[in-house]
């Protein structure tokens, strides 16, 4: 009978392990250096869960040495963003001395990552994401529009395509704040109807080329590595 018992529980511990290990496996184990989960619609911060209105993350290479920016090294990265030796690749030249972290091709990359979650959610109308993702002045243009919309019964039918261009035109450092100016090329499918399905605006079953340019800062002091988009204009 003990020896019966011995087995059951030494089978049980060994069923129990395994399913351990297995779980262990799927889920995977938090090391510290795992990009936050984005939540569109939740007001929340993954670092804690303070509000966070207003943030983009946009981060770069958060393990680059701390010693003096090899130039040839980020003229390579700098290829098919800005000439060499240009006055703008001199800008992103200074603004990486100062931040290490800065990295133009991953910056563009999480720009435009943060440029179709905006016009997506504008489209929407969902202002808890869009509180996230805006400064509070861009913020209250959105909002203002979105309530105009739901005043009058209007609705956008939205679908994103893609983005077919991005290009930085602008970067500067203003004391400890980096701003850069980034011109986005996408194609959308979007329109406006009334209260009564009409379309008042665009066309539903075509795609039109839409060219923005927008902003982004970014104190370089702060230990926080996320920057805020400040300003939006569009082109057409």
């Amino acid at each position: 009978m003990n020896g019966s018992f011995d087995i059951l529980t030494l089978l049980f511990l060994v069923i129990a392990v395994v399913i351990f290990l297995r779980l262990r496996s799927v889920l995977g184990r938090r090391t510290g250096n795992e990009r936050p989960h984005y939540d569109p619609y939740s007001a929340s911060d993954a670092n804690g869960g303070a509000a966070r209105d207003n943030i983009v993350t946009l981060r770069g290479e958060p393990h680059r040495p701390a010693e003096e920016l090899d130039e040839e090294t980020f003229a390579k990265r700098l290829k098919d963003i800005a000439p060499a030796g240009s006055d703008l690749a001199q800008k992103l030249q200074a603004i990486a001395q100062a931040d290490r972290s800065f990295d133009p091709q991953h910056f563009l990359e999480g720009a435009k990552a943060a440029y179709e979650m905006t016009v997506t959610a504008f489209a929407a109308g969902e202002r808890k994401a869009l509180k996230q993702l805006l400064s509070r002045e861009v913020y209250d243009s959105f909002a203002s529009a979105i309530s105009e919309r739901e005043k009058n019964g209007e609705s956008i039918e939205f679908k994103f395509v893609g983005i077919s261009n991005t290009e930085i035109l602008e970067a500067e450092m203003v004391g400890k704040t980096v701003h850069i100016t980034i011109k986005f090329v996408s194609e959308l499918i979007t329109a406006t109807r009334n209260r009564a399905g009409e379309i008042l605006e665009g066309d539903p079953s075509q795609i039109r080329e839409v060219t923005d340019v927008w902003t982004f800062a970014r104190d370089v002091s702060s230990r926080d590595p996320n920057w805020r988009l400040v300003a939006t204009g569009s082109v057409n």
